[in-house]
């Protein structure tokens, strides 16, 4: 159980007054996490909660949200307070009641997505790591996004993928995908573009008729990064992708670089939740090979 008197001692400082009286309530969602909901004076508060060795995620995160938040495209819950007790990190973000989003909805949050693509800077990465899930996620700076996407993303999944116990096959259909990434880019280094970097249909919602996007793994990197993960599993209609484009159109071979995108968080289910995940990673692999 997470030390409450500690945590809300720590909001209390940070201007952040909860009622005495109040009782966290136990939310679902939390894979990685904990999560709570607790009243507060002006407003109810969700709160994540972890041990020690999450602190930095949780930092991460609300560095992320703060990020997408400065640009004024598409909304993420509010931060309110990041921290630690002698025992529990913390992450503390305003409670939102999620609805049903319509295709209106879904139709503006594909033009917010692309706003915030065309948010960019002259490098690739950012300027500390984070996690995707559980997994670390490297965001060392490169001015050469195969070279980074090769190293930080793929490379990565697959040594950790070895480590697990997952050679043979998929071990030497990576290492020919990793000798011919070059091949899939030949149009020219993409622009360094503000992503969200985990946008599949758990890590958004709508509340009040806006879209709402959470648990980002932000870095600079190719926008088609974040429209592949949402064809992964789900969770986007076709309003979505048609304002999208309107918006900010796809460029050719993006459905082969988008196979490429999709086998990174493959990989990371892989070494994440076991082989379940193994013969989708191949199959990518042969798709792309």
């Amino acid at each position: 159980m997470p030390d409450w008197p500690s945590i809300t001692h720590k909001l209390r400082s940070a201007g952040v007054i909860v009622h005495e009286s109040a009782q966290p309530a136990p939310v679902s969602g939390g894979d990685i996490s904990a999560a709570w909901r607790l009243a507060g004076t002006q407003r109810d508060l969700f709160i994540k909660t972890g041990p020690l060795t999450v602190a930095e995620m949780f930092s991460a995160e609300a560095e992320g949200l703060a990020a997408i938040a400065a640009t004024q495209t598409v909304r993420v819950p509010t931060v309110i307070a990041v921290g630690e007790t002698g025992r529990d990190a913390f992450l503390v973000l305003e409670w939102l009641h999620f609805d049903t989003a319509d295709a209106t909805v879904e139709a503006r949050f594909g033009e917010q997505l692309a706003r915030l693509h065309q948010v960019s800077e002259d490098s690739f990465g950012w300027h500390r790591d984070n996690t995707v899930g559980l997994t670390p996620q490297h965001n060392a700076r490169s001015d050469d996004w195969i070279e980074f996407f090769r190293e930080q993303r793929l490379a990565f999944q697959l040594r950790l993928a070895e480590e697990n116990g997952f050679s043979g096959d998929l071990q030497r259909r990576g290492t020919q995908l990793l000798k011919r990434l070059p091949v899939y880019f030949d149009g020219g280094q993409p622009l360094a573009s503000l992503l969200h970097g985990d946008l599949w249909g758990g890590n958004w919602g709508c509340c009040g008729g806006q879209a709402v996007v959470f648990d980002p793994a932000v870095y600079y990197g190719d926008r088609e990064t974040d429209i592949a993960m949402t064809r992964l599993f789900g969770g986007f209609t076709s309003a979505f992708y048609d304002a999208y484009e309107s918006c900010l159109p796809m460029s050719d071979g993006h459905r082969e670089r988008g196979c490429l995108y999709q086998l990174y968080h493959v990989l990371n289910h892989l070494n994440l939740f076991g082989s379940a995940y193994l013969g989708r990673a191949i199959s990518l692999m042969d798709e792309v090979l």
